[in-house]
């Protein structure tokens, strides 16, 4: 493996071992081989802080939240609404109450076409994706299509998994009410160029819905500086737990969406004649929350954003351009996304050995990656290959991952080639 002083100096200065430290799973061996889990885009581990915040509150502090005038569900009230200021600040929102807890980054995605889409959408009215979108956010506006007779447009990519811009902007027009977005594939690392995608979007006179599921662990994400009117991400990506995250929405457009769930927590009162709504946020989220995810998701913004995110960044294109590297050595392999602006995920397939079979003799030898359609099935379709292995980082990750990734591969060769 090159030494330290081989890496660039952003890089170089990133104490992996450190960040690795406060992970323990990573200090437990898998099939009894030191564990390289490249699956972080899957959902990543968590640091003892997250883990601690989770414990200590189920054991010191829980209550329900909004409820109680007794002490404790008041402390616990504002641990909750705590990170609702954190997220803010995570995001560059311009208000607390523009940001509205989900489950997750599918949830968020099928509020916005459940409320704002089913509110403002009808016969002939246009939605416009990608064709690498997660299917979050595909299937929610083919039930909208289904329902409302929308017109789903969908802008293709070509074979190094580019966005073709020139296809996008004509597929723009003015029927286009939306334009829904990923940051970055989950399936193939592109980061798509939101600095042109999202002026052209509202020239064209549509909102926009970006997913931030993949971007925002490994890029720097304002939503006032990008534009977005809809940003929607994963708490389980970004080192918290799973079950949580956040829709982002400009304050005008959520005073102006009706509720999608109904129930408790999101009114101001009740009859049977008439209910009269809360204001935003609290108007979407209905129902008990996710108490204690929700402020174990505030422990790991807390701990995202103390990192050195300029050298964080440049240990993943370390990571990512000696991945790549490794892998264009090992015999049969075809890599399958190629665009020159990639974030932390590398797509492969072997031409002697199915993606599922290579998975798990990975497995065997201590590797965890992902093999299958990555829930981005037309992905698959357009490089003619029904599933993909995919090995991704996080700020865990480190060449020694790779190098035991290569070495398991030489095994699947053995087996195989």
């Amino acid at each position: 493996m090159p030494d330290t002083a081989s890496r660039p100096n952003d890089a170089a200065r990133f104490d992996v071992a450190a960040v690795r430290d406060q992970f323990p799973i990573l200090k437990e061996p898998s099939h009894g081989k030191p564990l390289a889990f490249l699956d972080s885009a899957a959902s990543a581990q968590k640091p003892q802080a997250v883990i601690d915040a989770v414990n200590e509150t189920y054991a010191h502090r829980y209550a329900n939240v909004h409820r109680g005038v007794y002490e404790l569900s008041e402390r616990t009230s504002a641990a909750y609404e705590a990170v609702r200021g954190k997220t803010k600040s995570l995001i560059n929102a311009a208000d607390d109450d523009e940001i509205v807890f989900t489950s997750g980054t599918t949830d968020g995605i099928n509020l916005v076409a459940q409320s704002w889409g089913r509110a403002n959408l009808g016969p002939g009215d246009e939605v416009l994706i990608t064709e690498m979108e997660h299917h979050s956010n595909i299937v929610p506006w083919q039930m909208l299509r289904d329902e409302k007779g929308i017109v789903l447009k969908v802008a293709p990519f070509d074979e190094d998994g580019v966005l073709i811009m020139e296809e996008f902007e004509r597929l723009l027009s003015e029927r286009t009410r939306l334009v829904a977005v990923a940051q970055v594939s989950n399936a193939l690392g592109t980061i798509l160029p939101l600095d042109k995608i999202i002026p052209m979007a509202h020239a064209a006179g549509a909102l926009v819905l970006v997913d931030g599921a993949q971007g925002i662990p490994h890029l720097p994400t304002d939503v006032r500086a990008m534009g977005a009117d809809f940003y929607a991400f994963s708490g389980h990506k970004l080192y918290g737990p799973t079950g949580t995250g956040a829709l982002y929405g400009r304050g005008e457009l959520l005073a102006e969406l009706p509720p999608w769930k109904g129930g408790g927590d999101m009114i101001l009162s009740v009859t049977f004649e008439k209910t009269e709504y809360a204001a935003p946020p609290h108007k979407f989220e209905a129902g008990t929350p996710n108490i204690a995810g929700t402020i174990g998701l505030g422990a790991a913004i807390d701990w995202f954003a103390a990192l050195d995110h300029e050298g964080l960044a440049a240990h993943e294109a370390d990571l990512l351009a000696y991945g790549t590297e490794r892998l264009l050595e090992v015999p049969g392999v075809r890599l399958i996304g190629t665009a020159p602006d990639k974030a932390a995920v590398i797509s492969f397939v072997l031409d002697y050995a199915h993606p599922h079979d290579v998975g798990t003799i990975l497995d065997q030898q201590g590797v965890a990656v992902r093999t299958g359609h990555h829930c981005a099935q037309p992905v698959m379709d357009h490089f003619d290959v029904a599933a993909t292995v995919r090995a991704s980082f996080g700020a865990y990750s480190s060449r020694d991952d790779i190098d035991a990734l290569i070495a398991a591969l030489d095994e699947v060769r053995e087996l195989f080639g």
